[in-house]
């Protein structure tokens, strides 16, 4: 295990700026996860630290040791790549076997031993004699994750490995990466687009926007505490809803409803970041703001709301002890603890 340090990274592909000055620090044995939509720099960040992406300007660190200039084998790291790169002709326990031959790590028994363990780690020794092509999508993941360990690597980087897997399978590695990060302590640099996947895997989120850090923080906090309308809308997807925040703790929506927010609010035009499960839906006459069912959206043991609130599109997310239909009017409410306020 070691320690990733970044100073000031920057990369430009041409005059096409990609990273803008990105400082990091993660602590050895930590699982991060960078977060963003497809473009936004993460992979090339990640590219960076494995040494496959040479930066324009900065300096990557690796357990103390400047390694910005060293070649990827020289880095001690490990890269788990979305396709596998798995070897056809190869068996499963070939396949693991193969970082150890090519950078001479150990005697051949040593090697063997080492895929054993590797196999055993991910629960396929019963199929170390296999091909890839015998293989399910979910067999093959878990190939390319012992290949990835076997060498016991300082660092592992793991570039959007679970996005080729169904939903059910993507469900059992998720579990499954956890474990193995708790067992094994990798210092551990995950790259996804599925906010799913960075708040049930991570001990940290950085969040990307456009080559930058639009923050970052444990997935509890980023989750509750969006400092950024495009954190709230990225991570949750938040509704955000216009108003004006008064001097008695209410917020006046663009329809003239008036919301509690709680007092040491600060006066003037704000956001109001509402999750979809914070929010109770009740027939008309109830308490609560006005608005009117535009969908339902059946989800087995929830259902989700697409409503008219002000003016603006809001949704929620309940149970299904009620119905509503469209045109229905309904009421609104919201535990003011619960209503995250972003100045516009």
């Amino acid at each position: 295990m070691a320690n990733v340090r970044l100073e000031n990274v920057k990369k430009a592909f041409g005059p096409v700026q990609v990273l803008h000055g990105i400082s990091l620090d993660i602590a050895s044995g930590e699982f991060v996860s960078l977060l963003g939509a497809s473009g936004c720099g993460k992979t090339t960040l990640l590219r960076i630290v494995a040494g496959l992406e040479a930066v324009t300007s900065g300096k990557v660190e690796i357990g103390g040791r400047d390694v910005t200039a060293l070649a990827p084998e020289k880095r001690d790291i490990s890269m788990m790549f979305q396709s596998y790169a798995l070897l056809p002709h190869l068996s499963v326990a070939e396949n693991i076997r193969f970082p150890l031959r090519m950078r001479g790590i150990g005697s051949r028994e040593q090697q063997q031993d080492k895929v054993r363990a590797a196999l055993e780690t991910v629960q396929l020794g019963h199929l170390a004699d296999r091909k890839p092509r015998q293989l399910s999508g979910g067999q093959q993941q878990r190939v390319a994750l012992a290949r990835a360990i076997v060498s016991d690597p300082q660092v592992l980087l793991l570039d959007e490995p679970l996005s080729n897997l169904d939903a059910r399978l993507r469900e059992d590695m998720q579990v499954e990466l956890i474990e193995i990060h708790k067992r094994l302590k990798l210092t551990t640099i995950f790259v996804t687009h599925d906010q799913e996947e960075a708040l049930s895997l991570s001990d940290r989120i950085v969040l990307f926007n456009a080559g930058k850090v639009e923050q970052q923080g444990t997935p509890a906090d980023i989750y509750a505490q969006p400092a950024t309308e495009f954190a709230s809308n990225f991570l949750g997807s938040a509704n955000l809803v216009a108003a004006e925040i008064g001097t008695d703790g209410s917020a006046t929506l663009a329809d003239g409803q008036r919301l509690a927010v709680g007092q040491d609010r600060p006066a003037g035009k704000v956001s109001l970041v509402l999750r979809q499960e914070d929010i109770s839906i009740a027939p008309e006459g109830a308490a609560g703001l006005k608005a009117t069912v535009r969908t339902r959206v059946f989800l087995g043991a929830r259902c989700r709301y697409i409503l008219d609130l002000a003016g603006e599109r809001v949704q929620i997310l309940t149970g299904n002890d009620q119905t509503f239909t469209f045109g229905d009017t309904v009421s609104l409410s919201i535990d003011p603890a619960r209503i995250r306020i972003i100045p516009r």
